[in-house]
């Protein structure tokens, strides 16, 4: 072998993609937090003499959604990335998980780290949580971000979509069927990178992990849904400056679901991503980070983020 086709056949640091690539110029720790008896995993990044923030991620997900937002988040913020209840490595109580199910957890987790008030985003689910909680307990929030967030109608097709794959993909873990639930998420299914979806796999082969999401797919069940929607109502009651983030190729609602969201939303900003699925903060960190850190801070959208 010649050194030019040595060198053309041998991977690269830039052309390798991994969790650790995404992470290897951050600062961060991962491990376990008792969240007032809701043992929670989390990835942290930042200090405590930082404003907090949370990041929530969607059903079915787990931390890693955001491992590569931490570094530049941990700049600005006292960071963590949390394994949802019933979802990751955090504890699975045996019961429906219901929207004040989570918004309980979220809470704890604040109680137990002596937070007053928190800067909360969330991804679909996650920003379902993020809203409700918004919208419920307005006193324990200071900016939110709602990342192509689920909960503000009951779409029967998307539903039963996203029952099935996630379904299917506890029931058997095997590799093709994690790998099509993480391609489900993104625009380029290059984004569902190997070590991705070996991380999902791990996770859900976890003893249990198939009733944990019998338990978190209710959620897509037409009366359990209703019941747990956001109203127009309840957008109106959130006091806290609110950022709605959109994309162009989001697989469960077109932008214009995210622009009325947006209008029942006081004074909301809103905001769309081009060429991105379910997971912008994955999909384009650059554009991602610079959008979500200046609106969390407070300052103009076009401000480079250092």
């Amino acid at each position: 072998m010649t050194a030019a086709s040595a060198s053309a056949s041998t991977p690269t640091a830039a052309s390798h993609t991994s969790l650790w690539q995404d992470l290897r110029a951050t600062s961060f720790s991962q491990g376990w937090f008792d969240a007032k008896g809701i043992r929670t995993r989390y990835l942290h990044a930042g200090d405590s003499s930082l404003p907090p923030l949370i990041l929530l991620h969607g059903v079915g997900g787990h931390a890693e959604a955001y491992a590569r937002n931490l570094d530049a988040h941990g700049r600005h913020f006292d960071t963590w990335a949390l394994d949802m209840l019933g979802h990751g490595w955090t504890d699975k109580p045996n019961h429906p998980y219901e929207l004040p199910h989570y918004v309980d957890h979220i809470l704890r987790f604040m109680d137990a780290q002596g937070w007053d008030k928190a800067h909360i985003s969330g991804e679909s689910l996650g920003g379902w949580v993020a809203s409700w909680l918004a919208s419920r307990h307005p006193d324990r929030v200071n900016r939110v971000v709602l990342n192509t967030a689920g909960g503000s109608r009951a779409e029967p097709t998307v539903m039963a979509r996203l029952k099935s794959i996630s379904t299917q993909a506890a029931e058997d873990p095997s590799w093709d069927f994690i790998k099509a639930r993480v391609e489900w998420l993104m625009k380029d299914k290059r984004d569902a990178t190997p070590d991705l979806v070996a991380c999902r796999q791990a996770i859900y082969s976890q003893p249990g992990f198939k009733q944990a999401m019998a338990n978190a797919i209710v959620l897509q069940d037409l009366e359990i849904r209703t019941r747990n929607l956001m109203r127009p109502e309840d957008y109106g009651r959130i006091q806290a400056q609110t950022l709605v983030l959109w994309t162009s190729d989001d697989p469960t609602a077109d932008v214009g679901e995210g622009r009325r969201i947006a209008e029942m939303i006081p004074g909301s900003q809103f905001v769309v991503m081009d060429d991105c699925g379910h997971w912008p903060q994955w999909e384009d960190v650059p554009t991602f980070n610079r959008l979500h850190i200046n609106f969390l801070l407070g300052r103009e959208a076009s401000t480079p983020v250092a």
